[in-house]
């Protein structure tokens, strides 16, 4: 896939392109439904399949004190895109000033002039432009003056009915599942494990002293954290420094929360991976943690033995698990 980062001075294709337009965060099932239906328009027309997609997301720009946290941060997005059979993304840098962008305006110079769209395939409820106020409706009436037709797509549900309502798989319905601690529904509606990412940072080495060491990974703010407790998942080591090896996948079970066994007062809540499987230095590694099971909610124990029994438990189950569930 072809990844552009700003629009382009001229069409991916002389013959135009199948264009859709998202923040696309999560990559999830609703996503794939519309995608699909771009990659199959653009091969039966002989067009290019292009993705129009936004950094930062536009929240973060509009409405900075309560943007969404992010499922997916850009480079992972780009790698989901990659799997679904389209031909390119243009990443969009948005600010301020494409924040009061009209939507016709948008329309005009980014898919008719820089993209050449014959055909735009959007959600039924897509908005877009200053104040929202694009849709499939306007979408339409600019696509009967500027030569392109239009296609807003049936919303679905993780089973790929359409669908309506709460029964609808979006990136806000999954974000609810993670924060109530509904991993299973949040992993049907990805199709996939909810996945962080971000270095192996230093922490204050207790887990060692209770025979349960962790790597703690550092997940940017900006990304969102489930809710608070023990899981079961994988742990990818990236090699991002040798393209040629291989990610090391290692089951492990994952802490998130505020370890109150031991801090009253932790801020914000906390990555620790204890691999399973693995016994070696993982400080600086860029790691992701995948999510595949939720084993328990996160609460204080009585001292640091209690805990630890309760860690070897967490850990055995973790095992049971995993040993039935594909790492990917």
């Amino acid at each position: 896939m072809q990844v552009f980062d700003r629009i382009p001075t001229e069409p991916p294709r002389p013959e135009g392109a199948v264009v859709t337009i998202g923040a696309y965060d999560g990559v999830h099932l609703g996503h794939r439904t519309v995608l699909a239906a771009v990659a199959r328009e653009a091969a039966r027309r002989g067009l290019a399949s292009v993705v129009v997609t936004f950094e930062p997301h536009p929240a973060e720009v509009v409405r900075p004190d309560s943007a969404p946290r992010l499922l997916t941060d850009l480079d992972q997005k780009l790698e989901l895109l990659a799997t679904t059979g389209i031909d390119a993304t243009v990443v969009v840098p948005f600010d301020a000033e494409r924040a009061n962008e009209e939507a016709e305006h948008f329309v005009r110079t980014v898919l008719v002039a820089a993209l050449a769209a014959r055909l735009v395939v959007v959600g039924e409820d897509f908005h877009f432009g200053h104040l929202r106020q694009g849709n499939v409706a306007m979408l339409s009436e600019l696509g009967a003056e500027c030569d392109f037709e239009v296609i807003g797509h049936h919303l679905v549900a993780a089973d790929g009915s359409n669908a309506r309502d709460e029964l609808q798989v979006s990136s806000t319905a999954i974000r609810r599942a993670l924060a109530e601690g509904r991993l299973d529904d949040a992993s049907a509606m990805l199709g996939r494990p909810h996945e962080m990412r971000g270095p192996v940072v230093p922490g204050d080495r207790r887990g060692r002293t209770i025979g349960f060491p962790t790597a703690n990974v550092a997940v940017s703010q900006r990304m969102l954290m489930p809710d608070d407790g023990i899981y079961a998942g994988w742990m990818v080591r990236r090699h991002d420094t040798d393209a040629d090896t291989a990610p090391e996948v290692l089951p492990a079970a994952i802490y998130i929360g505020k370890r109150p066994t031991f801090h009253a007062d932790q801020p914000a809540s906390l990555l620790e991976v204890h691999c399973l499987a693995f016994d070696g230095d993982l400080y600086g590694e860029s790691v992701a943690v995948r999510l595949t099971h939720h084993i328990r909610g996160d609460r204080r124990f009585d001292g640091a033995g209690a805990l630890a029994e309760q860690l070897g438990r967490d850990c055995d189950e973790a095992r049971r698990l995993l040993r039935t569930v594909d790492a990917n």
